[in-house]
């Protein structure tokens, strides 16, 4: 885990100026990575660092001659059209680079003249998605998600066995993750009706989102060869929002024996900054699980996750349906939680993933699966704020919801903040459901 250090301090405020706004998601002491272009142009995808309203190309900063030693390589991956580069060069390049962006990026800088020419809008720029990404992983992390899903299909036996001992996950598909702004037609599939004997085929009508956070893979390990718990954040360069959109009646009829297969692989959208683990050293907080609750094996338990493996990372789901979008009134909040709230850490979830022998391998991406709170309000998905549908939410707008309709977009927003140091936050990931082919 990383030290808290003078990239941290409360106040450090930077030349530019719309980062040091009340409030702002990018300060200089968060310094996400990204990949991006000027909107609708042709020119190359390059990575860039979000810094208030801005994004700072680091290609042409490297090129400007403003990085020098370790930092310099990195900066070199890091303004390459995808970050597999720089997520391969491990910790020491990461804090080296972020250290040297800190000091080129503060009030004062004497480099403030030479850079300015480096930045570029954010409302001006378009983001790719940030790596390629050879694996996708969805875990199952939440107690509170898992309970409450499976008391709508187990009353008396909502919990499965398996996940108090282990973090449970499955494997995805990438070929249809998509930066945030991703539209995606609604999904058709086999549905069983309640009562019928045979299933019918057509569009889903019980689309849901599911609020969870991206885990970026940084120095994968070799085949056969697993991550202990000690070292496994050494292996993770950074988190992101993440959106994994769910046909709930596609998947009610597929998942038995082998779990969701067209319920989830149609779209998941994912934010197009990457928070580094660095940055989110402030923020950490004790891991702890109830007493009755067995205790992890072995390989799943260590000293340092027990008294920070946690992240105090706000996450917050929003609606904006056609007729808000139309009538200019805005989105209307669906819940609010926090990462901290995960029955299993981001190391631990790790760990697991390799322990017998699963190679990873940079720009490899885990989701956290669905991140529910404990307390009403906190459930992160329409199949828990609506129980299964049969209570839809109000809107506020005269609108109800009890799954996603055509022209629903999602919005999903984090940001950490704790007394002493400076709020940062993840920007956002949205996502836009079309109607079905054909319709």
């Amino acid at each position: 885990m990383y030290p808290i250090d003078e990239t941290h301090d409360p106040a450090l405020r930077s030349w530019v100026g719309s980062a040091n706004a009340p409030g702002a998601d990018f300060p200089v002491q968060n310094l996400p990575h990204g990949v991006f272009r000027r909107r609708a142009s042709s020119e190359p995808w390059r990575g860039g660092v979000a810094i208030g309203d801005q994004v700072l190309d680091l290609a042409a900063a490297h090129a400007a001659g403003v990085f020098h030693g370790e930092a310099a390589v990195a900066a070199a991956h890091g303004g390459a059209g995808s970050l597999n580069g720089l997520m391969a060069m491990g910790p020491r390049a990461w804090l080296a680079l972020r250290r040297a962006l800190s000091a080129l990026l503060r009030e004062g800088s004497a480099q403030a003249p030479r850079l300015r020419a480096c930045l570029v809008p954010q409302a001006d720029a378009e983001h790719a998605v940030p790596a390629r990404i050879g694996d996708y992983t969805d875990m199952y992390t939440s107690v509170h998600h898992a309970i409450n899903v499976g008391r709508l299909f187990r009353p008396d036996n909502p919990l499965t066995p398996n996940f108090r001992w282990m973090p449970i996950g499955y494997h995805g598909r990438v070929s249809s993750i998509g930066v945030s702004g991703q539209r995606f037609r609604r999904p058709s599939g086999q549905r069983m009706p309640p009562g019928a004997a045979e299933p019918v085929f057509g569009p889903c009508e019980r689309l849901d989102y599911e609020l969870e956070i991206g885990i970026w893979i940084g120095p994968g390990n070799p085949a056969g060869e697993p991550v202990p718990l000690e070292r496994a954040e050494a292996h993770v360069f950074g988190l992101c929002l993440l959106d994994d959109w769910s046909a709930r009646d596609i998947q009610a009829w597929e998942d038995q024996p082998l779990g969701p297969f067209l319920a989830k692989n149609f779209a998941t959208t994912i934010s197009p900054w990457i928070v580094t683990m660095a940055a989110l050293a402030p923020y950490r907080v004790p891991w702890t699980r109830p007493q009755d609750d067995p205790a992890p094996l072995a390989y799943l338990e260590s000293e340092a996750n027990r008294a920070a493996g946690g992240i105090d990372l706000a996450i917050e789901a929003w609606i904006e349906t056609a007729r808000m979008r139309a009538e200019g009134t805005g989105p209307a909040r669906l819940s609010r939680s926090s990462f901290r709230h995960a029955y299993w850490t981001v190391g631990q979830m790790l760990a697991h993933h390799t322990v017998g022998g699963c190679n990873l391998q940079p720009g490899d991406l885990i989701g956290s699966g669905t991140q529910s709170g404990p307390l009403p309000g906190e459930q992160a998905a329409l199949i828990e704020l609506s129980e299964g549908g049969r209570r839809p939410v109000a809107l506020g707008n005269g609108e109800t919801r009890a799954f996603l309709e055509d022209g629903d977009a999602v919005i999903l927003r984090g940001w950490c903040e704790r007394e002493g140091f400076a709020r940062i936050g993840f920007g956002e990931c949205r996502g836009e459901v079309l109607p079905a082919s054909g319709d």
